[in-house]
Protein backbone atom coordinates (compact mmCIF):
# COMPACT_ATOMS: atom_id res chain seq x y z
CA UNK A 1 0.00 0.00 0.00
CA UNK A 2 2.84 2.39 0.81
CA UNK A 3 4.39 1.73 -2.62
CA UNK A 4 1.10 2.66 -4.29
CA UNK A 5 0.90 5.88 -2.32
CA UNK A 6 4.47 6.72 -3.30
CA UNK A 7 3.71 6.12 -6.98
CA UNK A 8 0.56 8.17 -6.71
CA UNK A 9 2.39 11.06 -5.07
CA UNK A 10 5.15 10.98 -7.73
CA UNK A 11 2.45 11.03 -10.41
CA UNK A 12 0.64 13.97 -8.85
CA UNK A 13 3.92 15.84 -8.52
CA UNK A 14 4.72 15.15 -12.20
CA UNK A 15 7.82 13.03 -11.63
CA UNK A 16 6.42 9.68 -12.80
CA UNK A 17 5.16 9.92 -16.41
CA UNK A 18 4.80 6.13 -16.71
CA UNK A 19 1.51 6.02 -14.77
CA UNK A 20 -1.53 6.36 -17.04
CA UNK A 21 -4.83 8.00 -16.19
CA UNK A 22 -6.52 4.62 -15.86
CA UNK A 23 -3.85 3.48 -13.38
CA UNK A 24 -4.45 6.62 -11.36
CA UNK A 25 -8.16 5.85 -11.28
CA UNK A 26 -7.40 2.30 -10.12
CA UNK A 27 -5.31 3.70 -7.27
CA UNK A 28 -8.32 5.77 -6.26
CA UNK A 29 -10.63 2.78 -6.58
CA UNK A 30 -13.12 4.61 -8.81
CA UNK A 31 -12.74 2.95 -12.19
CA UNK A 32 -14.76 0.22 -13.78
CA UNK A 33 -13.67 -1.70 -16.86
CA UNK A 34 -15.87 -3.44 -19.41
CA UNK A 35 -14.89 -6.28 -21.76
CA UNK A 36 -16.21 -5.77 -25.29
CA UNK A 37 -16.16 -8.61 -27.85
CA UNK A 38 -17.32 -8.77 -31.45
CA UNK A 39 -15.57 -5.51 -32.38
CA UNK A 40 -15.21 -4.91 -36.12
CA UNK A 41 -11.67 -5.03 -37.52
CA UNK A 42 -12.24 -1.50 -38.83
CA UNK A 43 -13.14 -0.06 -35.40
CA UNK A 44 -10.46 2.19 -33.91
CA UNK A 45 -9.81 2.88 -30.24
CA UNK A 46 -11.11 6.41 -30.80
CA UNK A 47 -14.30 5.03 -32.36
CA UNK A 48 -14.76 2.60 -29.48
CA UNK A 49 -14.27 5.39 -26.95
CA UNK A 50 -16.69 7.61 -28.87
CA UNK A 51 -19.40 4.95 -28.92
CA UNK A 52 -19.15 4.44 -25.15
CA UNK A 53 -18.61 8.09 -24.19
CA UNK A 54 -22.35 8.77 -24.39
CA UNK A 55 -22.67 6.85 -21.10
CA UNK A 56 -20.00 8.73 -19.14
CA UNK A 57 -16.35 9.70 -19.00
CA UNK A 58 -14.20 7.08 -20.75
CA UNK A 59 -10.72 6.95 -19.23
CA UNK A 60 -9.35 4.45 -21.75
CA UNK A 61 -10.50 2.38 -24.69
CA UNK A 62 -8.11 -0.38 -25.71
CA UNK A 63 -8.50 -2.76 -28.66
CA UNK A 64 -6.34 -5.85 -28.39
CA UNK A 65 -4.28 -6.49 -31.53
CA UNK A 66 -2.38 -9.43 -32.92
CA UNK A 67 1.27 -8.45 -32.55
CA UNK A 68 2.39 -10.39 -35.61
CA UNK A 69 -0.26 -9.15 -38.06
CA UNK A 70 -0.97 -5.76 -36.42
CA UNK A 71 -4.70 -6.43 -36.73
CA UNK A 72 -7.52 -6.31 -34.19
CA UNK A 73 -8.38 -9.57 -32.45
CA UNK A 74 -12.01 -8.43 -32.25
CA UNK A 75 -12.17 -7.59 -28.57
CA UNK A 76 -11.11 -4.85 -26.21
CA UNK A 77 -11.67 -3.00 -22.96
CA UNK A 78 -13.36 0.27 -22.05
CA UNK A 79 -12.60 1.89 -18.68
CA UNK A 80 -15.02 4.37 -17.07
CA UNK A 81 -14.51 6.59 -14.05
CA UNK A 82 -17.48 5.15 -12.11
CA UNK A 83 -19.23 1.83 -11.77
CA UNK A 84 -22.58 3.51 -12.49
CA UNK A 85 -21.41 4.76 -15.88
CA UNK A 86 -20.00 1.33 -16.71
CA UNK A 87 -23.22 -0.40 -15.65
CA UNK A 88 -25.31 1.92 -17.82
CA UNK A 89 -23.01 1.31 -20.81
CA UNK A 90 -23.13 -2.44 -20.22
CA UNK A 91 -26.93 -2.50 -20.24
CA UNK A 92 -27.32 -0.17 -23.23
CA UNK A 93 -24.49 -1.40 -25.51
CA UNK A 94 -24.73 -5.16 -24.99
CA UNK A 95 -26.09 -6.68 -28.20
CA UNK A 96 -26.03 -3.38 -30.13
CA UNK A 97 -24.46 -2.66 -33.52
CA UNK A 98 -21.08 -0.92 -33.63
CA UNK A 99 -19.53 -0.37 -37.05
CA UNK A 100 -21.79 -3.02 -38.59
CA UNK A 101 -21.13 -5.76 -36.00
CA UNK A 102 -23.05 -6.81 -32.91
CA UNK A 103 -20.90 -6.26 -29.82
CA UNK A 104 -21.27 -8.09 -26.54
CA UNK A 105 -20.35 -6.27 -23.34
CA UNK A 106 -19.54 -7.75 -19.94
CA UNK A 107 -17.70 -6.70 -16.80
CA UNK A 108 -13.97 -7.28 -17.17
CA UNK A 109 -12.51 -9.86 -14.84
CA UNK A 110 -9.10 -9.41 -13.26
CA UNK A 111 -6.31 -11.46 -14.75
CA UNK A 112 -5.54 -14.58 -12.74
CA UNK A 113 -2.17 -14.51 -11.05
CA UNK A 114 0.04 -17.20 -12.59
CA UNK A 115 1.15 -19.91 -10.22
CA UNK A 116 4.80 -19.97 -9.38
CA UNK A 117 6.54 -22.98 -10.84
CA UNK A 118 9.80 -24.54 -9.91
CA UNK A 119 12.63 -24.28 -12.40
CA UNK A 120 13.43 -27.53 -14.21
CA UNK A 121 15.79 -29.77 -12.33
CA UNK A 122 19.07 -30.46 -14.08
CA UNK A 123 20.12 -34.07 -13.87
CA UNK A 124 23.61 -34.46 -12.45
CA UNK A 125 26.07 -36.47 -14.55
CA UNK A 126 27.36 -39.51 -12.67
Amino acid sequence: MIALRGSLMRYLNGSNPKISTSQLAIYRGISSTLFVKGISFSTTEEGLAGAFSQFGHVLEAKIITDKEHKRSKGYGYVTFTTDDEAQTALMDMNGKLLDGRVVFVDKARPRPVPKATEPPKIAADN
